[in-house]
């Protein structure tokens, strides 16, 4: 039996792959550098120039809110960097309330600088890797996001970077980067509505679902919550390390009881930290800052602020550092 030669059209789809994958590699490789690492490779959003400079991008999967800064803390200068998820970060750089906080510091005479490398749906593995790398910047302030609700976020990225990672044979063709993207569409949905929906209904896994499962499972949770415990305490011990002072801002959600009203729930956060306070570690509670009535109206949504409780918030935690300075 003759085999079949080698098709001009099979070359020609051959020669244009590796060409795209040239160009994805050559003109895409700092957007691309990390991508597929999910939060987890310590330097993806950073970008170090040769002039000392640092900018903060969106790159590698990691959506930072576009800022810069020298890489060596300036003379006199008392530098804040908070991290978290999208409650910091906020629905523009300079509503958040890690802009606010240095812009309030500065009205006080205290010469400030504040940046945001909040991230959305990071929990408290991911926010490590971005404290880890931000601590080379020599902040003076830490502020630490404190929340439990983004775990299971982190659980499901950590997988798909060793899925993408390991060498199984399976992989070998998750090693282009073209191919990379395409399957990322399709995780993303990018192109999702196109497909008939019996293949929609025979190939999709509902991750929403999956979450709501996860949030309901009473074992689950007391373990993510010693995993957030855990990692804040290993936060803490890092910043210090680094001589640099931490505040934690521990999250509650607003919550709308059948009968009516509005009230605020920690998920028993400010109880969680409470062990973990000391002369260089403050805690700034929002339960406690947005206790008073109608305080429910800078809330945009069950867990994030409008721009004038970003402005509450910041003026609370620099309320808490001058609390702190007179002592």
């Amino acid at each position: 039996m003759k085999t079949r030669p080698i098709t001009k059209a099979f070359l020609l789809a051959l020669a244009l792959f590796c060409a795209s994958e040239l160009v994805v590699r050559v003109f895409f490789a700092r957007n691309m550098s990390g991508r597929f690492e999910y939060g987890y490779n310590s330097t993806s959003g950073f970008e170090e120039k040769s002039d000392g400079t640092v900018r903060l991008v969106r790159a590698g999967g990691r959506r930072f809110h576009p800022q810069s800064f020298t890489r060596q803390r300036p003379d006199g200068v008392f530098r804040v960097m908070v991290i978290g998820d999208s409650v910091p970060r906020g629905g523009s750089l300079a509503s958040s309330y890690a802009v606010q906080v240095g812009e309030q510091l500065n009205k006080l005479g205290v010469k400030a600088e504040s940046f945001n490398l909040a991230v959305a749906g990071y929990g408290a593995r991911r926010n490590q890797v971005v404290l880890q790398q931000a601590l080379k910047y020599q902040p003076s302030l830490v502020i630490l996001h404190v929340n439990n609700s983004n775990e299971y976020e982190d659980e499901r990225e950590w997988r798909r970077a060793q899925e993408f990672q390991s060498w199984h044979p399976k992989n070998w063709l998750m090693k282009s980067l073209v191919l990379r993207r395409v399957h990322e569409m399709k995780t993303e949905k990018v192109f999702w509505e196109w497909l008939p929906p019996e293949i929609r209904n025979q190939r999709a896994v509902n991750d929403a679902d999956a979450e709501v499962l996860a949030s309901m499972d009473k074992n689950k949770i007391r373990e993510w919550d010693e995993l957030v415990r855990r990692k804040t305490a290993e936060n803490i011990e890092l910043a210090r390390k680094a001589g640099a002072k931490v505040v934690l801002v521990t999250q509650a959600r607003l919550e709308r009881p059948p009968g009516g009203g509005a009230e605020l729930n920690d998920y028993g956060l400010d109880e969680l930290v409470e062990p973990l306070l000391g002369a260089d570690v403050l805690r700034v509670s929002m339960k406690k800052v947005f206790a008073s009535p109608g305080a429910a109206a800078v809330f945009a949504d069950s867990a994030h602020l409008r721009p004038e409780g970003h402005k509450l918030l910041a003026a609370a935690i620099v309320e808490a550092l001058r609390g702190q300075s007179k002592q």
